[in-house]
């Protein structure tokens, strides 16, 4: 049985798997990822974007696993989810493991789901400039690009690559000034928008390098 497999096969409390609350015309960012393991600058990245695209709220969403990596030092989805949470220190920031619940195994998938049963939510895509390079490789992500507007951020060492990545040139007459950042949520897809910042040079996988995991 593989990582992920045994990973689904995890029987998971209904307090992990459920959606946040949400309301008509709330704007919400969806941050996905491992989140193997959470740090500080995952909730870095949330607290600049919040501010950026004046968010109501941000949702991580702690996937099973990555498709386009190897899973064997995967930690359980459980643990990644209590360790995310117990990171959080913003009342409008939350962490579910939703994807585990449907057996969703691409993000296409998961927000395509989210778009349908939150059809009156503004929903943004938030991925890191890391994440963005390598986009053009994502199942469908085209249809991503079509489904809800996105907010890239900036990430060390990253900038240049995910700027000239094919994902960001195929969409480059959909990106939004960086100073208008505020009304992408109102925005239809594919607009997109990079937001540079503040960086934290925190990765997860430094991290696990660093603990030998």
């Amino acid at each position: 049985m593989s990582a992920r497999e045994k990973i689904r096969a995890e029987k998971l409390p209904a307090d992990l798997v459920k959606l946040p609350l949400s309301y008509p015309n709330m704007r919400i960012g969806l941050f996905g990822g491992s989140f193997n393991p959470s740090h500080l600058g995952h909730r870095l990245v949330s607290r600049q974007v919040m501010k950026r695209l004046n968010l109501d709220a941000m949702w991580w969403l702690v996937t099973p696993g990555n498709p386009l990596k190897e899973n064997n030092n995967l930690a359980p989805l459980e643990q990644r989810i209590k360790n995310a949470r117990s990171l959080i220190t913003m009342p409008n920031v939350h962490v579910t493991g939703f994807e585990a619940a449907h057996g969703f195994r691409y993000s296409y998938d998961s927000l395509s789901y989210l778009k349908k049963i939150l059809p009156k939510r503004k929903l943004v895509w938030v991925m890191g400039a890391d994440s963005f390079e390598d986009f053009h490789k994502w199942e469908r992500w085209r249809d991503i690009a079509n489904l809800m507007p996105m907010a890239i951020y900036a990430r060390p060492n990253a900038n240049i690559k995910a700027l000239s990545s094919k994902a960001a040139i195929n969409l480059a007459k959909y990106r939004l000034d960086e100073y208008d950042a505020k009304i992408l949520p109102d925005c239809k897809a594919p607009k997109w928008v990079y937001l540079h910042g503040i960086m934290s040079e925190l990765s997860s996988t430094k991290i696990r390098e660093k603990n030998n995991i």
